[in-house]
């Protein structure tokens, strides 16, 4: 039996909302594990520090911006990776946002607008442009960056819910159509993890310590303990694994 390979040497993998958080860990895991990774946020500017972690412990990084909600800047940025590297092995649609907080029936169509746009359009056209690159050579993993509300709606943060839903469906659905093209898709279900998007909880001791309570680890992830599950799926190892749904949550949906 050979050993299980976990290496990505040769890929080119994108990671998009990859200036901090789970984005940031990602890109730099898939970098050590010898993917050629590109880092993608709406500027390049907020790029530049992760590019520079990458480099620094011997893995490649290049930085391409483009607001994920805008479907001719997705048909650009996948324009210049063809030209540029002529083939994609790895997407990870990472990116999105959750403008509001609050009752849904308080929310106007300009909040549901841009949710929708970054967290579920996004990933659709990243998803359908990726795949004319992948199915040229005939392979392909995608992954994308769920949310346990998105089985389990949080509170006051329904419309986020709404959409993170959609993206496990989503998911499901490319798993089905892409796997004859040898194109695996699966989605990650982070729960709570220590980063920006999720400061709001962080700096609240009240809302965090309640938060953590309903944790049966009893405790909050850091960013690098969801790289790892994503490591895997984009691997060979994961080469059976697709329309599955990862939860990362230290049991509580459990």
């Amino acid at each position: 039996m050979e050993k299980v390979d976990f290496s990505l040497n040769g890929k080119i993998a994108l990671v998009t909302g990859a200036s901090r958080g789970i984005g940031e860990a990602i890109a730099i895991t898939l970098a050590d594990y010898g993917a050629t990774c590109i880092l993608v946020s709406r500027k390049a500017d907020a790029l530049a520090e992760v590019a520079e972690k990458i480099a620094s412990r011997g893995g490649t990084a290049e930085v391409m911006a483009c607001h994920v909600g805008d479907i001719k800047q997705i048909e650009g940025l996948m324009a210049r990776i063809r030209e540029r590297f002529g083939r994609l092995d790895i997407l990870i649609n990472n990116a999105a946002t959750n403008p509001y907080f609050g009752d849904m029936i308080g929310a106007d169509e300009a909040i549901w607008n841009k949710t929708f746009d970054v967290n579920l359009k996004g990933p659709f056209f990243l998803i359908k442009h990726a795949a004319g690159l992948m199915g040229e050579k005939g392979s392909g993993a995608i992954v994308n960056v769920s949310s346990v509300n998105g089985v389990k709606p949080a509170p006051f943060q329904g419309i986020y819910s709404i959409t993170k839903a959609g993206l496990i469906s989503m998911t499901q659905a490319f798993a089905k159509e892409l796997a004859p093209r040898g194109i695996r898709v699966n989605a990650l279900l982070p729960g709570l993890v220590a980063t920006h998007f999720s400061k709001a909880i962080m700096d609240n001791k009240d809302v965090h310590d309640y938060a953590v309570k309903m944790i049966p680890m009893g405790r909050h992830a850091d960013p690098r303990e969801i790289a790892g599950v994503v490591l895997y799926l984009v691997s060979d190892a994961a080469s059976f694994t697709t329309g599955a749904s990862f939860v990362v949550d230290g049991g509580a949906l459990a």
